[in-house]
């Protein structure tokens, strides 16, 4: 399998449950590699399928519409030129093709340029609505990307326009880019939240509200977890960790680690001196550590990229670090007696979807 535009917000969550399904990693074809029809055909030579994802989303109207149809027609000219081409191409389009903007009607004009070049290979041709998530890029990829980003600094969402929009996470729609099977927390069938942007503003702050004391939030269904998840991502790292409240008198200590205002599992596990846990990331799951006693280090990194951030952890100073979604994350036992750590998810363990991906948090692979 090959992929355009690996680097964007799409392309990134492609290629995370990629990973997650234990898949080969793709071949990935840059914008410099559609420059040249010869580096990208050689790219392309025996590969089953291209997941053409690159596209102009943002810019001047004559940038957006030259800017889509330019890197199509890139793609076009490598496929005539593939001895061997892909038997068949993929394209993230868009439900707003051919709507008479800009935007629309070039990916429309692209859409046709790639079912003139596929000659033998089959053109997928996928139509995505608005598409949310973590790391989205504010003022850019969404409108929930943009709201999450001005509340985790501190501001208000503002709206201008309160007009109905259907979202769909972007691992779904990553998932029906993928055809992956339904064996995990995606959905390729891309179910859509209907929400109003006033509403989805008044959601995400009662999120950003609740969670500003280490409260976690109501999620009382899959696309109140993956809103929470995408505020999440844009308050790590500068908000972790998150300090408990110690409550001593003559009998000891008190701390509460989690008040959740929905479901979940507690469980607790004791680790003895050097040994780690963990090394995995999860795709939906929110996940809470607390240290109750001994000292540790918590590890994260971000799936695909090489900064390590790490948290130096001890009962005698209770904090909480939520995991963020598409992290790999460990924690190890840095002190001379035993770890007591409790552990808090947002549900109930499914081994038919357990929602842990292996993944080492220092012995950095390939970078995404």
């Amino acid at each position: 399998m090959a992929l355009t535009g690996a680097d964007g917000f799409l392309g990134w969550h492609a290629q995370v449950l990629v990973r997650a399904l234990g898949w080969p990693a793709p071949t990935l074809i840059g914008r410099a590699d559609l420059a040249d029809p010869a580096v990208t055909a050689g790219k392309l030579h025996g590969v089953d399928r291209v997941l053409h994802l690159a596209g102009v989303n943002r810019g001047t109207p004559q940038e957006v519409a030259t800017g889509n149809t330019a890197l199509a027609e890139a793609l076009a000219r490598a496929l005539r030129r593939c001895a061997e081409p892909p038997k068949s191409v993929v394209y993230a389009n868009s439900t707003q093709a051919g709507n008479g903007t800009p935007y629309g009607d070039s990916k429309a004009a692209a859409a046709a340029i790639l079912a003139g070049a596929a000659g033998g290979c089959q053109l997928v041709d996928v139509h995505l609505p608005n598409l949310y998530g973590e790391h989205g890029r504010p003022f850019y990829n969404s409108v929930t990307a943009t709201f999450c980003r001005l509340l985790a600094d501190g501001g208000a969402p503002e709206v201008h326009d309160d007009r109905e929009l259907d979202l769909v996470h972007v691992t779904d729609a990553a998932a029906r880019l993928l055809d992956a099977p339904p064996t995990g927390t995606w959905d390729a069938s891309m179910p859509a939240l209907r929400i109003g942007v006033r509403a989805l503003a008044d959601r995400l702050a009662d999120f950003a509200a609740t969670y500003r004391g280490a409260e976690i939030p109501a999620l009382p269904d899959r696309h109140d977890v993956r809103l929470f998840n995408t505020y999440r991502s844009h308050l790590f790292p500068t908000g972790c960790p998150m300090p408990l409240v110690r409550r001593s008198d003559h009998r000891g200590d008190l701390v509460e680690t989690v008040r959740s205002r929905g479901a979940g599992q507690t469980f607790c596990s004791t680790s003895h001196p050097g040994v780690t846990r963990g090394s995995h990331f999860h795709l939906a799951k929110v996940e809470r550590f607390a240290v109750l006693r001994g000292r540790a280090e918590i590890r994260l990194r971000r799936v695909g990229h090489r900064q390590v951030h790490r948290f130096p952890v001890g009962g005698e100073n209770p904090v909480v670090v939520d995991m963020p979604t598409m992290w790999a994350h460990d924690i190890t036992n840095t002190g001379d007696d035993e770890l007591l750590t409790l552990f808090w998810t947002n549900e109930l363990f499914d081994p038919a979807r357990p929602d842990t991906c292996p993944e080492p948090v220092t012995e950095v692979p390939a970078a995404l």
